[in-house]
């Protein structure tokens, strides 16, 4: 089986190597392992959905609101 870093992977999947280490860390890597200091990710593994919340922006109408009280 072949292996990436966490550098690697995060050029692999366009996200930063600290998100890739985070991802590690919280076990949603399937088959990664730390080794002494460093993330060991398997070639073949998927990038996990972002289950980060994404703030919607308030549209025109609803900032109006938002600023008049109504």
């Amino acid at each position: 089986m072949e292996f990436l870093s966490a550098k690697e992977t995060a050029e692999k999947w366009n996200i930063s190597r600290r998100r890739v280490q985070l991802l590690c860390g919280q076990g949603r890597i399937q088959g990664a392992f730390k080794l002494s200091d460093v993330w060991v990710i398997p070639k073949d593994a998927k990038k996990p959905a972002d289950r980060r919340k994404i703030r919607k922006k308030p549209t025109d109408g609803e900032r109006d609101k938002l600023v008049s009280g109504d």
